[in-house]
C-alpha cells in the first residue's frame, strides 16, 4: 500500500473544519480512510521549511534507504551539521523517519502538493 502525504497551503480554520468532518464521520457506521496531511499558513513559510536543498535530500534519501545521517551527508556532498539540522526538522514534520539508533529512511512513497489561489 502507497504511503502519500498531502501538503497544503491553508488556513488554520481550514484544518479544523477537516477535524471537526472526521469526528462527525467518526461517530457514524464507518470510521473515514485516514489522509496523511502536512498544512502550512502561507506558500512562504512551506517554501521556507521545504528548501531546495532539503527537497534534494529527501529524494536522494528516497532512493539510498535507511542510512546514517553521516552516510547522507557524504552522498550528498555536504556539510554534516547542515544535513543534521535538516534531517532533524524534517523528522519533526513527519517526512523523516528514524530507523533504530542510527538510521533515518523517508517515511512516505508520495508527498503531494495542494496549493490554493485566495
Amino acid at each position: 500500500m502507497s504511503r502519500t502525504l498531502h501538503l497544503r497551503v491553508e488556513a488554520l480554520a481550514d484544518a479544523l473544519d477537516r477535524f471537526e468532518a472526521a469526528w462527525h464521520l467518526a461517530s457514524g457506521r464507518k470510521p473515514p480512510e485516514a489522509v496523511a496531511i502536512l498544512g502550512f499558513a502561507d506558500l512562504p513559510l512551506l517554501l521556507k521549511t521545504l528548501t531546495p536543498a532539503r527537497w534534494a535530500l529527501l529524494e536522494r534519501l528516497r532512493t539510498l534507504g535507511a542510512v546514517s545521517v553521516y552516510a547522507l551527508a557524504r552522498e550528498l556532498g555536504r556539510d554534516y551539521k547542515n544535513v543534521h539540522t535538516d534531517v532533524r526538522q524534517l523528522a519533526e514534520l513527519g517526512l523523516i523517519e528514524r530507523r533504530g539508533s542510527a538510521q533515518v529512511a523517508v517515511a512516505w512513497d508520495a508527498i503531494r502538493a495542494e496549493l490554493r489561489l485566495a
